[in-house]
């Protein structure tokens, strides 16, 4: 049955050192989707668009390295698997065995915003909007290492694509590779809309933490369309994928932001005559 289908036999590994220990494609992901957020920030700041200054983007990128990696580690198991935290905590120092959940760290990235935004006297807001248009690059990454990794299997599929994957629950079958479905409605489509916002409209000059809002009503319709082919993480809550009901809050969230944030009026200049 699966001569039809390509078996996944990638290795996560671009370097190995031993069985554990190596350059994995899943931290090289994290660390593409950081320099390349750094670098959209340093673009934004030369081109006038951002109140974030330059030298301060090298601290605030290091703050959301850890809100999204302690975030993402400590979302995943308060939503996916508290059970095996229970019964084994020091599971959450292995990180070699995956685990990162994005809704931590929204989370986690939130907190670090509101910590930044107060020590060096920059709108919280409008620095929403820089990390909002800049997200989904490394969603992109991250989606594809799962691919690499052999992890986050879709569901069982004979659509002429499917993967069998290894690692899947027995027996194994062709699948979904949902994790390319998702690096491409979450991380291209997403990130094309943002940067077109952000560069085409003055969203973010007229309204600060409307692009937010937009970004999280819009990441969670993606998240929706993508579990619809994923095999869920965890058991379903109220008949949905975690995944699904978890982007509940966020829609919650990004309408909030956009209906309720402030409109600031454009300022034209006048023309001044000399008395």
């Amino acid at each position: 049955m699966f001569l039809a289908y390509w078996v996944h036999d990638l290795s996560p590994f671009i370097v190995r050192f031993s069985e554990n220990f190596g350059i994995r494609y899943y931290g090289v992901a994290y660390l593409m989707g950081f320099v390349g957020g750094a670098l959209m920030l340093h673009a934004y700041a030369r081109a006038g668009r951002s109140k974030l200054p330059s030298e301060q983007i090298a601290d605030l990128i290091v703050g959301i390295v850890l809100g999204v990696l302690l975030g993402g580690r400590l979302g995943y198991f308060l939503f996916y698997g508290s059970d095996l935290l229970i019964h084994d905590p020091s599971v959450i120092f292995r990180v070699w065995e995956g685990g990162m959940a994005s809704h931590g760290g929204f989370i986690g990235v939130a907190l670090v915003l509101v910590w930044f935004s107060r020590r060096n006297k920059i709108p919280f807001l409008h620095l929403g909007d820089l990390i909002a248009s800049i997200a989904s690059l490394g969603l992109l990454f991250g989606r594809v290492a799962n691919f690499i990794n052999g992890e986050l299997w879709g569901m069982p599929s004979r659509v002429a694509w499917a993967v069998v994957f290894p690692s899947s629950p027995k027996p194994l079958m062709p699948r979904h590779p949902s994790q390319l479905y998702e690096a491409a409605l979450e991380g291209v489509l997403l990130f094309g809309l943002m940067q077109w916002r952000f560069w085409r409209t003055g969203v973010t000059r007229r309204q600060p933490g409307r692009l937010a809002g937009e970004y999280l009503v819009a990441y969670s319709v993606a998240r929706a369309i993508g579990e619809l082919f994923r095999e869920p993480d965890a058991g379903l809550i109220l008949g949905l994928s975690r995944g699904t009901f978890y982007s509940i809050f966020l829609v919650t969230a990004g309408v909030g932001l956009i209906l309720f944030t402030p409109q600031v009026p454009d300022v034209k200049p006048t023309d001044s005559k000399p008395s």
